[in-house]
């Protein structure tokens, strides 16, 4: 059965993450000896950057104390004698706004448009987004994790503009750090761009560096269910091949739209690589929303 021949009664809407077997779990808790968690993700904020694809990040208000006076606004009917306010906001953004992972619904190819486990534009994308295989669908993530580094691997701050990881990199790296990877991990891949963040004039000057078509071959084959990167595009761009036909993301067409391996971008891994944690139990639990294509997470690394 090919991608698009799925169903959601196999699980296709969800990927192989779908069929995470118990003991995997288990043995993923069991990397947590010390108690230290890691966060993986920065502080999102009004004009923080972001791929230029996508919407700007805003918060706005939509209640505050003074602005329920002057209104003379009642949420709480007509007794108040003690002032009581509160504040709310409105947060309006894409679900790809910094730390995030992609819904299996999120890439699309093909004169048809179609992405992973059978969903296509003409059967699956209504007014309020896909119906299949958006991040409603998304699992939680609870599995062993995995850090490459490829910077301190080359012995630099931060990898240069357009720099290729490839097969043969992340070998050497798993060498160096002394881990293997193994099915079912999730593999997180620094190229240390989150150091940068978030000056924009450094960001741009190393635009982007990341895994190539033969890194994402690499990782199919270990059996990862997903991968992440710090950087706002996942996969080196320009993308060095581009394959027949030409495709500017085929690592995205390879893992996401073929395989459903999820993907993670604008990860803040510089905590973790400083202190050289290379293995430890990975938790990130996407936000259940009908008709989006990824998730805002604040994953966790606990060692």
């Amino acid at each position: 059965m090919t991608a698009r021949e799925g169903s959601a009664a196999d699980g296709s809407e969800v990927g192989p993450i779908g069929r995470l077997p118990r003991e995997r779990m288990v043995a993923a808790a069991r990397l947590v000896r010390e108690g230290r968690a890691y966060s993986l993700a920065a502080t999102r904020f009004p004009g923080m950057p972001l791929f230029p694809g996508h919407p700007p990040f805003q918060v706005l208000n939509y209640r505050t104390p003074r602005g329920i006076r002057v209104a003379g606004a009642r949420p709480w009917g007509p007794v108040n004698d003690a002032g009581l306010g509160y504040m709310a906001e409105y947060v309006m953004a894409t679900s790809h706004s910094g730390a995030h992972m992609d819904a299996l619904a999120h890439m699309t190819v093909g004169e048809d448009s179609h992405w992973y486990g059978g969903g296509a534009a003409d059967a699956h994308l209504s007014d309020f987004g896909p119906t299949f295989g958006d991040a409603s669908k998304m699992p939680p993530f609870f599995t062993r994790g995995v850090l490459l580094d490829s910077p301190r691997h080359r012995g630099v701050d931060c990898l240069p503009k357009g720099s290729a990881i490839d097969a043969a990199e992340m070998e050497a790296i798993c060498r160096a750090e002394s881990v293997s990877i193994e099915p079912w991990d999730v593999v997180l891949i620094r190229t240390g761009y989150m150091s940068l963040w978030p000056d924009r004039d450094r960001m741009a000057a190393h635009l982007t560096p990341g895994p190539d078509i033969s890194a994402a071959r690499w990782l199919l084959e270990r059996g990862v269910v997903a991968t992440g990167t710090d950087t706002e595009t996942y996969e080196v761009q320009p993308a060095p091949d581009l394959g027949s036909p030409a495709n500017p993301q085929p690592v995205h067409t390879l893992l996401l739209i073929e395989n459903g391996i999820y993907l993670m971008e604008s990860l803040d891994l510089e905590a973790l690589a400083r202190d050289r944690v290379y293995e430890f139990l990975f938790v990130a639990l996407p936000l259940k929303i009908r008709g989006a294509t990824g998730s805002m997470v604040d994953p966790l690394a606990i060692v």
